[in-house]
């Protein structure tokens, strides 16, 4: 049986991720293997995940997947490109994932194998310069550039998941990686949208309904993990301060030194971080049409959790496992021979890693250190340690 790949949040685990779940299986079959790359304590959207990674986990074990790892927070809360590479990449260092899945609005791989095809190509690339020329930001230049080229084939860009699914087949051009790739039509509503159908909710949606209150999310949510999710909920609305603060005794050459952070906008970060009274005064202050919401929310993360474009090395420097089950601790005996980087089952591997990979930890240790503070219940209960926290086992 083949070994399937996918790459999420799961924040939260939800009746749309079960589905690609169960589709999977119903196409590779029923004994087929399950491994989730999976973000961290922080997520692509800037803030921090509603449930912390071990508990995100165990949820995900529990509707199916096998084996989690991570994706670290230094490609976990960036833009499509890095997200899809660290994904990627991890996936084929394990050696032992075969297919590599997606949800995308298109549920059909040729239009998004065009589109790749197209972005891999040097008069795409002379496209690109002219339209972030113009003014427009990365992700309208990008498609304003395939446009040109594709025309109206190039619509599917517009779109997050199929955006992202082709950054998923670039990845896997660019690094080799032996990875199949397949996709399923998305359902639901759009990752980052507050809206639900009779089926699925949006991920934004139930975050928004877990953090107000105590409504019942069924059929979205298990009985379960909605009693996990609620327990001690992350959320930047529970610092603020601690956000600003930080934020307020960084100057421009700070700012400068984040990722995609050039000299207006680091000047723009600089200015409005002295004046602005919260985190979306914050946002609105420095957003406009080239700079979208979504790049200030990663850039001010950056910022509160101490992080560089420097600290980002170009490649993931070992596989952290955050949980297991039957099946996943044979894929781990495996690892022991196919995996092309160190595999971490418990934290206390980290100090046998070589120097380059412990400084990628020991920064992975600060943000979740930094976590804690985000959370509800930050003092009244104890918070994870990324050098004391084993992974989740189930079924074991």
């Amino acid at each position: 049986m083949p070994t399937i790949g996918i790459i999420a949040e799961y924040n939260p685990f939800h009746s749309g991720h079960r589905h690609h779940i169960q589709t999977v299986r119903r196409a590779f079959g029923a004994d087929s293997a399950i491994v989730c790359a999976m973000s961290g304590n922080w997520v692509q959207r800037g803030q921090p995940a509603l449930a912390d990674k071990w508990t995100r986990a165990a949820l995900a074990l529990a509707q199916g997947v096998d084996l989690v790892l991570e994706l670290p927070t230094l490609w976990a809360a960036a833009s499509a490109e890095p997200f899809a590479r660290g994904g990627v990449g991890l996936l084929a260092a394990t050696g032992v994932v075969d297919i590599l899945s997606f949800g995308s609005e298109a549920g059909d791989l040729a239009p998004l194998q065009q589109v790749a095809h197209c972005l891999h190509s040097p008069a795409w690339k002379t496209e690109l310069r002219r339209a972030l020329d113009k003014g427009l930001s990365f992700p309208a230049a990008r498609q304003a550039a395939a446009t040109a080229l594709l025309g109206s084939a190039a619509d599917c860009l517009g779109q997050p998941n199929n955006n992202l699914g082709v950054e998923y087949l670039l990845a896997i051009r660019t690094l080799g990686a032996k990875l199949t790739p397949h996709t399923i039509p998305r359902l639901g509503a759009d990752h980052d949208q507050a809206e639900r159908d009779e089926t699925h909710a949006s991920a934004s949606y139930l975050r928004e309904k877990l953090l107000a209150g105590d409504e019942d999310l069924s059929p979205y949510l298990s009985h379960h993990a909605q009693k996990l999710l609620r327990a001690d909920p992350a959320d930047f609305a529970y610092c603020p301060r601690a956000v600003l603060a930080r934020l307020r005794g960084m100057n421009e050459t700070d700012f400068a030194r984040l990722p995609d952070c050039g000299e207006g906008l680091s000047n723009r970060l600089s200015a409005a971080v002295q004046t602005a009274a919260s985190l979306d005064e914050l946002y609105r202050q420095v957003q406009t049409k080239r700079y979208p919401l979504a790049r200030i929310r990663r850039l001010i993360l950056w910022a509160f959790l101490g992080l560089t474009a420097a600290d980002r090395p170009a490649a993931l420097p070992y596989l952290r496992v955050l949980g297991f089950t039957h099946r996943g601790q044979a894929l781990l005996r495996q690892m022991k021979t196919t995996a092309t980087l160190p595999v971490l089952v418990k934290p206390a591997h980290a100090a046998k890693l070589p120097a380059h990979a412990q400084q990628v930890f020991q920064l992975e240790a600060r943000c979740t250190s930094l976590y804690d503070l985000c959370r509800r219940d930050f003092g009244k209960t104890a918070g994870k340690n990324e050098w004391t926290q084993n992974p989740v086992r189930r079924g074991l």
